[in-house]
């Protein structure tokens, strides 16, 4: 009895993958650069922000060779997604991974260039929990995989060897490859339909860091909106936040991160140094007037 040839079953492992994701992979030509994407619901098309240029039009290359000028919807630097519009696209809705991928695992990259696809695969180098980007977008997990990615597949999708979508494949510093979850994709792309940005809180302060008496650090109020959050709160020029929800207060470029669209509507509480007198208020996060 032939025993079963176990390269020839992980070879037929990642042509199956690529193959079942193979109608939603298209290339993305902007000014002097050359991407892929994939649509992500009918006439829309999911590519990485970093990967498309600021000005020029947009063509998109679908699975079956049509070209079609596309629009963009939104884009989000923070976490590298663009949505770009393309009314005839469309294709089978993705299955995504409802599981959690272990690191070692084998991951296939399905992207596009020339006219045909572009497929790679590699391990998951490393898989951890949710991060912030240098812009900071938050990215639902950290997966770096092992492998270097070509330009042209940026934008493209990480796929488990069962055929279901992990995420989109972006360039990192120093030629690193990682995955842009799923569910990142569905939480900035949601938005980036509704919205056309993705919407940032805001507090209406203008706030430098600066080292409070007695040690630590603490945000002094530099400026505020007379229309935001922050002058509803009883916040004053001149103040120094000391706390922030009772914890010691985060450095202002953290919390310029934090104030991200899931921070809207959440309540504060801010504990302030007035004039030597401290004392407690609390502040109600808003949106930030254009996004």
């Amino acid at each position: 009895m032939t025993k079963p040839n176990i390269l020839a079953q992980v070879s037929a492992a990642i042509v199956g993958a690529a193959a079942s994701v193979a109608p939603s992979i298209v290339e993305v030509a902007s000014h002097r650069s050359l991407a892929s994407g994939f649509i992500w619901r009918k006439g829309l098309i999911v590519t990485a922000d970093e990967a498309l240029s600021e000005e020029g039009e947009i063509l998109v290359e679908l699975a079956n060779g049509t070209q079609s000028q596309a629009s963009v919807v939104g884009r989000d630097p923070s976490t590298d997604i663009a949505l770009l519009r393309v009314d005839d696209a469309d294709a089978p809705l993705l299955v995504t991974s409802q599981e959690p991928i272990q690191a070692g695992a084998l991951v296939v990259v399905a992207s596009a260039a020339n006219s045909a696809p572009l497929v790679s695969f590699g391990g998951a180098l490393c898989v951890g929990p949710a991060w912030r980007s240098a812009r900071g977008g938050k990215i639902d997990a950290r997966i770096e995989l092992g492998l270097r990615l070509p330009r042209r597949a940026e934008g493209g999708l990480a796929v488990s060897p069962e055929g279901a979508v992990l995420g989109m494949v972006v360039r990192g510093p120093r030629q690193r490859t990682f995955v842009i979850p799923s569910s990142t994709i569905e939480r900035v792309a949601s938005l980036l339909s509704k919205h056309g940005e993705v919407p940032r809180g805001y507090l209406g302060l203008g706030l430098h860091q600066v080292a409070v008496t007695g040690g630590g650090q603490g945000a002094i109020v530099m400026s505020v909106d007379p229309n935001g959050p922050g002058v509803a709160g009883g916040v004053q020029q001149g103040d120094v936040i000391v706390r922030w929800n009772g914890d010691a207060m985060p450095t202002v470029s953290s919390l310029a991160m934090a104030l991200d669209s899931q921070s809207i509507g959440q309540i504060v509480s801010l504990a302030i140094r007035r004039a030597g007198a401290d004392f407690e208020t609390t502040v109600t996060i808003a949106t930030r007037p254009g996004g």
